[in-house]
């Protein structure tokens, strides 16, 4: 049930056993898996982001997907707390950092922030109910992967109306709401006039294997480098080079991770995507694409080919690139 739970506010994460009570026997609550990675975070205060009036299903490994992208939790009753992503230590170490959703039925409104924590114990809290994070066949259970089902799609009405509800859960100013509204309208008429931005016109998109490792320094190759990658679709090998990545173009991240371990939205499939690195603080935008916006950041996949090492740039040592086959 909807709290009012607004951005801003500050709550405490409640014990492990009093939200053990909160789930039904699969280890969820109406859909929503309470995943092993949030147990570290029971007794914890932390201030809310903002509610999650809807949020963008990434439907690339959705066989046949043909819904709504933009989605809407069924109770209306969840929040991001700041600064929270999994750790995917108890899902085989997988690297997509997903922003944790919280259900207001986890969570309790408080006054001042905790600071000790002797006093929290996770003794055998795993003892009162196996949190899963695989399904019978094998598949990988999270939040990630149960995220359609936890949701239902919205229509256009549903997101005009998402709009005040935005504004009036702290999410958005009027002046940030108004900004990511003209940024969708701009792109949406220009795509439809033009086509897809940016993109190439290779038919065999080039690979280049750089080796990138979690912690080297990267700088993002410029936009016509990039669209030299691309097919007419804006890909390289499958891989859509985003309008909303053209802002990082010629800046410099640290690499978080190799993009070798990711399960994907909607399936539970553990994916390896070759040549490809997510870099630190390089997030989705999703006022490109979506309408009324989304709170999930999740973080952008790089192919090697879009940058280059500042170590390289400086010795002035190039990797050499191939074409797929």
């Amino acid at each position: 049930m909807n709290s009012g739970l607004k951005s801003g506010d500050l709550v405490e994460v409640r014990s492990a056993n009093e939200i053990f009570l909160t789930l039904e026997s699969n280890g969820t609550l109406n859909g929503l898996p309470f995943m092993p990675e949030m147990i570290q975070y029971c007794g914890k205060s932390f201030r809310i982001l903002g509610r999650v009036v809807q949020a963008v299903i990434d439907s690339a490994g959705i066989e046949g997907y043909n819904e709504s992208y933009v989605r809407k939790f069924k109770d209306d009753d969840v929040v991001i707390l700041e600064s929270l992503r999994c750790s995917g230590v108890n899902h085989n170490g997988c690297k997509k950092s997903c922003t944790l959703f919280w259900k207001e039925a986890w969570l309790k409104r408080v006054d001042t922030v905790v600071t000790d924590y002797s006093s929290i114990s996770f003794e055998n809290v795993n003892s009162k109910l196996r949190l899963k994070v695989l399904t019978d066949n094998g598949k990988y259970f999270c939040q990630s992967s149960q995220f359609r089902y936890a949701t239902n799609q919205l229509n256009y009405s549903e997101r005009i109306k998402n709009l005040f509800t935005s504004l009036n859960t702290g999410n958005y100013s009027l002046k940030k709401l108004s900004g990511m509204l003209s940024v969708w309208f701009f792109w949406k008429i220009r795509q439809r006039l033009f086509g897809v931005y940016p993109r190439g016109s290779r038919n065999n998109t080039p690979i280049e294997r750089l080796d990138l490792q979690e912690g080297e320094e990267v700088e993002v190759k410029s936009l016509p480098e990039i669209v030299e990658t691309l097919d007419e679709n804006g890909c390289n090998r499958g891989l859509h080079f985003c309008t909303d990545m053209r802002k990082y173009c010629g800046k410099r991240f640290r690499v978080k991770a190799r993009a070798d371990k990711l399960i994907s939205e909607g399936t539970g499939d553990m994916r390896e995507i070759p040549n490809t690195v997510i870099l630190e603080n390089a997030f989705c935008d999703s006022a490109y694409f979506a309408f009324g916006g989304c709170l999930r950041s999740d973080f952008l996949y790089w192919r090697e080919i879009w940058l280059r090492r500042v170590q390289d740039e400086k010795s002035g040592h190039r990797k050499k690139t191939r074409a797929a086959s």
